[in-house]
């Protein structure tokens, strides 16, 4: 048992296993204080059959761990000559089955030798891409406490091409620290003539414990079960996952004798499975691929989460969400320009809650003119503009359930619109050119005029070459203004069926459109001065747009 932390449950563990008849052997890290260490042996003065070895410093990735094995391995086998497997764990591991059960199941398989062993091309859990590497370079350097050495001496000897050979011509393999090894593979290994050529081979090795017993077990054992019988489940970084109370009837699930890594503050877990009453219906085999698909479940939550969720464990690393934003929303470009009263219109046609523009330079100009929204979102310019991605994927996240559509256009922030482009769930239309329709009904200078219209032509034509990338996801219809009025209807409504609102009583009033007569002659002048209007399409100088008929008190109707 290799121990370096919670020492009162590491005991607890060593009196269960003594108590079955199992002799213990006692590792403790070297970096533990001397008082703690004394106090440990002190506690478990009274029990026979328990061991404690030289000690070595045990640091993640390096070859003290092994060490520490090698050392409480040959004590075994040297003081308790009736030992048939041994079986390495920590002091965080918690049997969860009787150890009786563990022992009947290993003497009906004498010469088994369970350890998980598998060659680099066959191991998918390495991370940090450092597989088949681990063997051909060295690893001086500790990974934890000295990184940058580490990666440095990794690229140098990648930029030398140097590259060891494996000793003896053997073929690597990795697996699983904990394993369970017969007597006779186990004094093989440890007898073996060439071990020092072996250990001087892997004490550069990065993560030895990791490969060495696992290598050499390929080499002396007569059966090998590749497997495991500790359950020991990782996640995606390759960091170990915790069982905490409430893992309880998972744990019972599994079937396996030895779990780890146990919370040592998890007294559920330590009451239950070390109790004499906590016994099996039957001798199952250890099945840990039961429990394998709630873990698989758990890793796929906390690398892509639920669409459109940003958290912690993913919100740092661009292109980890799952889905940029929670639902279907529609960003409508021109149309509160060229009808008026569009909002509520479009909101009773369509059932969605209809915004007026949320990335105006003001302020956030919610539906009803709301001052906040759901998930207290606020309508504060400032505060929507510390994370304009993060504002709009909360305000899709906190209204999911009901569609969002809003109002946008070039006077309105940019820095939205690559994220509207590469969104599936966007609905982009864009009535181009229609914010000249505002510009031609105010009454400003020409001047004034002219240098606004410059303005907001370039911001809109520089919008469009981003809706015409070819990395836009979104669904995007583009009409220039001329040709939306032509007929109105039929472009509205294809808008609407592709939101998808359903209704049993089919809307055929259409919105009443602004006053157009003179804007021909208003984009004219604009020419005239040197400006060039090109986003609207063609409208006739004089008279009005084609198609269009003059305003009256009567809507258009569908057809």
């Amino acid at each position: 048992m290799l121990v370096h932390t919670a020492f009162g449950r590491a005991e607890q563990i060593v009196r269960h296993w003594n108590a079955a008849g199992c002799p213990v052997v006692i590792h403790i890290d070297k970096v533990v204080e001397k008082s703690t260490y004394n106090s440990f042996r002190t506690a478990l003065a009274d029990l026979n059959n328990v061991s404690f070895t030289k000690r070595h410093r045990c640091e993640w990735g390096t070859w003290g761990i092994v060490a520490a094995t090698q050392e409480a391995s040959e004590m075994m086998l040297s003081e308790y000559s009736d030992v048939r497997h041994v079986y390495l764990s920590s002091g965080s591991c918690l049997p969860l089955r009787p150890v009786e059960e563990l022992v009947d199941y290993l003497a009906d398989r004498p010469n088994t030798d369970f350890i998980e062993s598998a060659t680099t091309a066959d191991v998918p859990w390495t991370v940090g891409g450092l597989d088949a590497e681990r063997f051909t370079l060295r690893f001086p350097f500790s990974w934890k406490r000295n990184r940058k050495m580490f990666d440095k001496y990794v690229a140098l000897q990648r930029l030398l091409r140097l590259k060891r050979k494996m000793p003896n011509g053997i073929i690597p393999h990795m697996g699983s620290q904990w394993w369970c090894l017969t007597r006779q593979t186990l004094s093989a290994i440890l007898e073996d003539p060439d071990r020092n050529q072996y250990d001087t081979f892997f004490k550069q090795v990065w993560i030895p414990d990791e490969s060495y017993f696992q290598t050499l077990a390929r080499q002396r054992s007569q059966q090998i079960e590749s497997r495991s019988l500790t359950l020991s489940k990782f996640d995606f970084q390759g960091k170990p996952h915790i069982f905490y109370d409430d893992h309880l009837q998972l744990l019972r699930r599994s079937d396996c004798f030895v779990a780890r890594k146990i919370w040592p503050h998890a007294s559920r877990l330590y009451e239950v499975f070390l109790s004499k009453s906590e016994t099996q219906n039957s001798r199952t085999e250890p099945n840990p691929g039961k429990i394998d698909r709630i873990f698989a479940k758990a890793v796929d939550r906390r690398t892509r989460g639920r669409p459109g969720l940003y958290m912690h464990s993913r919100f740092p690393n661009d292109g980890w969400e799952n889905g940029t934003t929670s639902g279907q929303y529609s960003v409508l470009q021109g149309f509160s320009d060229l009808f008026e009263d569009f909002e509520p219109w479009f909101a009773k046609a369509t059932g969605t809650r209809v915004h007026g523009h949320l990335f105006a330079p003001d302020r956030v100009h919610y539906s009803g003119e709301q001052t906040v929204i759901n998930g207290a979102l606020s309508n504060s310019a400032e505060i929507r503009d510390y994370n304009p991605t993060a504002f709009l994927t909360s305000l899709i996240w906190n209204t999911r359930g009901e569609r969002q559509c809003f109002q946008h256009g070039p006077a309105d922030s940019d820095k939205m619109n690559w994220f509207f482009s590469r969104d599936p769930n966007a609905q982009i239309s864009v009535i181009s050119g229609a914010w000249a329709v505002p510009l031609f009904r105010s009454n400003k200078n020409f001047s004034e005029l002219r240098a606004q219209a410059a303005e907001m032509q370039k911001l809109e034509s520089e919008f469009l070459d981003v809706l015409r990338s070819p990395y836009s996801k979104a669904r995007i219809r583009i009409w220039t203004m001329a040709d939306f009025i032509e007929n109105p209807m039929e472009h509205m409504q294809t808008i609407i069926d592709e939101i998808g609102f359903k209704s049993l009583r089919r809307l055929t009033e259409a919105p009443k459109m602004n006053d157009l007569t003179g804007f021909g002659q208003f984009l004219q002048n604009l020419k005239n001065q040197g400006m060039h209007p090109y986003l609207m399409g063609d409208f006739p100088v004089v008279g009005n747009p084609v198609g269009l008929q003059k305003p009256s008190s009567k809507p258009y109707l569908v057809r």
